[in-house]
């Protein structure tokens, strides 16, 4: 698990409904139990800092980091997918982007990842589709200085055709497989975490849950049922995952609260001190 990456997990999950900000020392103490070191925190925090994702602020238990207007909206989109609070409907058509893609193989590849993350695939090196028009794709398109023309588009032949489309934009049997991989690898681990475990045990159960699980936001463009195949493998590993975070949520918001409460009075210590 890569810092930048749990960093992420860690303001979207837990931090974001807390205000959205945390002292640096509750922010290595969260990703302790993950296995990261923290030299790799306060790299991956400096980073994130200057992509825009992060402020310096002071906090009264320290210094801190918050996340910016940029970051929140793209925890709130990725929260909002990740837990499937909205209804996914279809009304028949497809936002469709016509690009001159970037010269450099990064930036393609970013670009790419991006796209895929707002739900979008490719028809081919220039043309992405999506079943509902993402939001903010034009705010990414212009900063990433991409030429491009966008139109909205439904299939002559309806569903059955659409169908067509969808299966040329995403290998929907590759991602079906994911998520079988994903409940098989997770059971075992999740199997041994019970009410009598340690509320950090809960904490790092739960988090490597959601870590994997939040994968999916750049595989499967969450397609509406009409264009799925029957018995979607996605349904029943939604249904796996809901259970189980549900299931650790309340150990996990403890230990999280701890780790904040930690900071909190190590600094009301330092005051009464000087």
């Amino acid at each position: 698990m890569q810092a930048r990456s749990a960093l992420f997990d860690l303001y979207g999950d837990h931090l974001r409904a807390r205000g959205g900000r945390a002292p640096v020392a509750a922010l290595v103490k969260l990703l302790a139990p993950l296995g990261i070191a923290p030299p790799a925190v306060r790299t991956a925090v400096s980073r994130m800092v200057r992509q825009g994702w992060l402020d310096p602020c002071r906090l009264t238990s320290g210094p801190g980091y918050s996340i910016t207007p940029k970051a929140a909206r793209r925890l709130d989109e990725a929260a909002a997918r990740i837990y499937r609070t909205g209804r996914i409907t279809w009304d028949g058509r497809f936002d469709l982007l016509v690009l001159e893609a970037p010269a450099a193989r990064r930036e393609r590849q970013r670009l790419a990842a991006n796209l895929t993350f707002l739900g979008y695939g490719t028809l081919d090196d220039c043309t992405w589709v999506a079943t509902r028009p993402g939001e903010d794709v034009d705010v990414l398109l212009d900063e990433a200085g991409v030429r491009y023309e966008r139109f909205t588009a439904a299939h002559t032949s309806g569903t059955p055709g659409a169908m067509g489309v969808v299966r040329r934009a995403w290998n929907l049997t590759e991602i079906g497989q994911a998520y079988e991989q994903f409940v098989a690898e997770q059971r075992p681990l999740l199997a041994g975490v019970t009410v009598r475990s340690q509320d950090e045990e809960a904490y790092a159960a739960r988090f490597r849950l959601v870590h994997a699980w939040r994968t999916f936001l750049f595989r499967d463009p969450q397609l509406p049922p009409a264009l799925l195949p029957e018995r979607w493998p996605g349904t029943a590993a939604a249904s796996f995952f809901d259970r189980h975070a549900a299931r650790l949520r309340p150990a996990a918001d403890r230990y999280v609260e701890q780790c904040l409460d930690a900071g909190n009075r190590l600094a009301r210590q330092k005051g009464r001190e000087t």
